[in-house]
């Protein structure tokens, strides 16, 4: 691989006006797509063959009118204190501002606050149901202004109005999120490399990389169904591992050049070697993303392959468009002082690393992995034990769905969602919806009095509605509002005993009844996503283990990168429960009201911190196994890896933490803590595991890292990620500051396979 890599290098630094024109041409065509075949993305976070899906799917054949696959959004209304909704005043504006909202396009129906007696007992709250024809993704920003408009118009009469429901979600538009994590990965760059030209080419592939990443995914919306999320988690990831990615390369390039090669040389060299290491680090995020479609939950499927698509495109940008913006930039990307450097010492061989102090002295890396390998026993348990107590908080995981409860204080959502638990109480926000099938019930009329007076007398049930059913007859829908919220755990509790109930009901009366609802819905995504992730977590690290078995030729090293991220990913999830769960200092990240962890989580960041930790583990060891290949001892190709890699990882790790943390300032609670749970946990993996305990344990186990049984390093291809072939190939040929003639180019380039 290091071969070929080494020859696409050169060539796509030769032929610059060539790859540069291929790739506009991608992301002019990429561009015509989405435009042509773009649609909404969905806010849906359903599962078919659920308990509760089952259910909406009866609605929705049975019974169409009632809307249960369309948006809906809820109007509330608040008189001032000492006044009431029934006032004369305030009827005349609610009046009014239903009238305009059964006028607004897209709406289907409104539920009348006053024909659908939706007023508090105190006569202080009342909401007006809006169902639309649509999803809430098909819904503009056009139309959700039209919403809010229509609605407070009735302030004229003093009412306060908030609105809730998935239609009047806000619109997270990004943009500065983005742009905090590029200003900080901008200013690591600049201070990894000290020259703004070299610190400008990882930003500008990332941000060609993001941007086919996200047309791709436009172009997608056309044959599968998108959620919302799927855009943001592709430009958090992909804007990370673009950046990181060109990180290596340009570092290597920089290096090679300060040995005093040539160029184009110095670009094949270093695509040749860091390429390699590229392209398996990049492989391994792939595998983890793409391994989200075999737990079969769609919306988590499409999530995972949009972002493993964005990461592809990262690692092809990296490969080849990197090295031919490279020769447009020739040696500038040294700097003045490194290139002054390189120019006083007269470009000779075995010239000062990249990550070099200035004045000769041994660079931080170099020293932090000499103290780690003289006291790796007591640093390895300080790691072990810190991250352990970490993790303890995960012990008490709770998984749910987002809701207007988890938004923050100063949102109308959560003003809404306020004022209807104070009027109407806290189950009012989590009504739970039981479907009853009626077509083989012997006396269908009976049956729906029995299930209506056994649902009112089940305990956690605060009202109960009389049934209502479908023209045919053989459809029946009660409303239940718990007495509890929606996050609560007696709630949870609440749907499985009435689940229970149903058999009972179906052996006495024939009716298949079913439960659904928000709140239903939320619980059977968590209990799925529960169930999925030790399958998931078995797929994933079974392959990656290959992978790295085929990059490192030992069984141990595997081994040890496996172990070493389940320490991580278990801090990582005590961190986000502490945080979001337990409320511990939530308020600092801006979070006002703790709950359970947004139930996909624990599976996306498994995913995505495996593939990203795997990168740091191959991009570290891969130097150090380079060093032992090229003859260094055990120990001492420990320090010299770590050397080479620590500074550029060290970048990479920062600037996938700002990008990250980056998100935390949104104030949507799902996107905030995906961001949170990545930043934490490659603080946690970088510096904790793969900085601190991977050197520990490489150096405890020493020439024992390396062992593989014969019978399994024979069976296995030689990948050739360390460039050991490569470097046989090329040691003839010496280092030189100045271009080799074509003839002695076409001569090297023939001798490579």
């Amino acid at each position: 691989m290091a071969t070929f890599l080494y020859r696409l290098g050169r060539s796509s630094y030769r032929r610059r006006w060539w790859v540069v024109a291929l790739w506009l041409l991608v992301l002019g065509l990429a561009g015509v797509g989405a435009s042509a075949l773009g649609k909404p993305t969905s806010n849906s976070f359903s599962i078919p063959g659920t308990p509760s899906q089952q259910a909406l799917d009866l609605l929705k054949d049975r019974m169409p009118a009632s809307g249960a696959d369309g948006a809906s959004a809820r109007v509330v209304f608040v008189a001032p204190s000492g006044a009431k909704i029934t006032d004369p005043a305030a009827t005349a504006a609610i009046e009014g501002a239903v009238s305009q909202l059964q006028r607004l396009p897209q709406v289907r129906s409104v539920a009348h606050p006053f024909g659908a007696k939706t007023i508090s007992r105190d006569l202080g709250t009342a909401f007006a149901t809006v169902s639309y024809r649509v999803q809430a993704g098909e819904l503009t920003p056009a139309d959700q202004e039209k919403l809010f408009a229509a609605g407070r118009s009735a302030t004229s009469a003093g009412l306060r109005v908030e609105f809730g429901g998935e239609a009047a979600q806000a619109r997270d538009e990004g943009g500065a999120t983005e742009g905090i994590g590029l200003a900080v990965a901008a200013v690591v760059l600049v201070v990894t490399f000290g020259s703004l030209l070299a610190a400008g080419l990882p930003l500008l592939t990332a941000v060609v990389g993001v941007a086919l990443g996200m047309l791709g995914i436009r172009i997608a919306t056309a044959f599968f169904d998108m959620s919302s999320t799927s855009s943001t988690l592709a430009v958090m990831l992909g804007l990370a591992v673009a950046i990181d990615y060109a990180l290596f390369i340009v570092s290597r390039y920089r290096h090679e050049l300060l040995l005093g090669r040539d160029r184009e040389e110095a670009a094949g060299r270093a695509v040749g070697t860091a390429g390699s290491a590229v392209v398996f680090a990049g492989a391994t995020v792939v595998i983890a993303l793409a391994a989200l479609s075999v737990v079969g939950i769609p919306f988590l499927s499409a999530m995972g392959l949009a972002a493993a698509g964005t990461v592809a495109g990262a690692v092809l940008i990296a490969l080849t468009l990197l090295p031919a913006l490279l020769s447009f930039l020739g040696g500038r990307v040294l700097g003045r002082g490194r290139a002054a450097t390189r120019a006083a010492d007269g470009g000779a061989d075995g010239g000062a690393d990249d990550g070099d102090a200035a004045d000769g002295a041994e660079p931080l890396g170099a020293r932090w992995a000499r103290f780690v390998v003289r006291r790796r026993v007591p640093v390895l348990l300080a790691v072990v034990v810190g991250l352990g107590a970490l993790s303890i908080p995960a012990l008490g995981l709770r998984l749910g769905m987002p809701s207007d409860g988890t938004a923050s204080a100063g949102t109308t959502q959560r003003r809404a969602y306020d004022a209807l638990a104070a009027g109407f109480g806290p189950g009012f926000n989590g009504p739970l919806v039981v479907v009853a099938d009626l077509s083989r019930a012997a006396d269908r009329t009976a049956a729906v009095t029995r299930v209506a007076a056994d649902l009112a007398a089940v305990p956690g049930v605060a009202f109960a509605s009389p049934a209502t059913r479908n023209p045919a007859g053989d459809l029946a829908v009660y409303s239940l509002v718990p007495t509890t919220g929606p996050d609560d755990v007696s709630t949870e509790r609440l749907v499985h005993t009435l689940r229970a109930d149903a058999a009972e009901w179906q052996r006495e009366t024939g009716a298949a009844v079913h439960v659904t609802g928000a709140t239903a819905v939320g619980i059977d995504v968590s209990q799925t996503l529960r169930d999925a992730l030790i399958p998931y977590l078995a797929v994933v690290v079974g392959l990656a283990f290959v992978l790295l078995l085929l990059v490192f030729r030992s069984v141990v090293v595997p081994l040890k990168a496996t172990v070493g991220f389940l320490l991580s990913m278990a801090a990582t999830l005590g961190a986000v429960v502490a945080v979001f769960q337990k409320g511990w200092d939530a308020g600092l990240l801006g979070v006002d009201t703790p709950g359970p962890v947004l139930s996909f989580l624990p599976i996306l960041v498994t995913g995505l911190l495996f593939g990203l930790a795997m990168d740091y583990e191959v991009f570290l060891v891969t130097r150090m196994r380079e060093e032992h290949v090229h003859g260094a001892g055990a120990q001492e190709a420990v320090v010299r890896g770590f050397r080479h890699g620590a500074r550029v990882v060290t970048a990479a790790a920062f600037i996938m933490i700002s990008v990250f943390a980056g998100f935390m300032l949104t104030d949507n609670t799902t996107i905030k803590s995906m961001g949170f749970g990545l930043a934490v946990g490659i603080l946690f993996d970088a510096f904790g595991i793969r900085m601190t305990l991977v050197p520990a344990v490489m150096s405890l186990l020493g020439e024992r890292a390396w062992w593989i049984p014969r019978w399994l390093d024979r069976a296995l291809p030689d990948v050739d990620v360390e460039g050991a072939r490569l470097a046989r190939l090329l040691a003839a040929t010496p280092a030189a500051p100045a271009a080799p003639s074509a003839p002695a180019d076409r001569e090297l380039t023939s001798r490579l396979p």
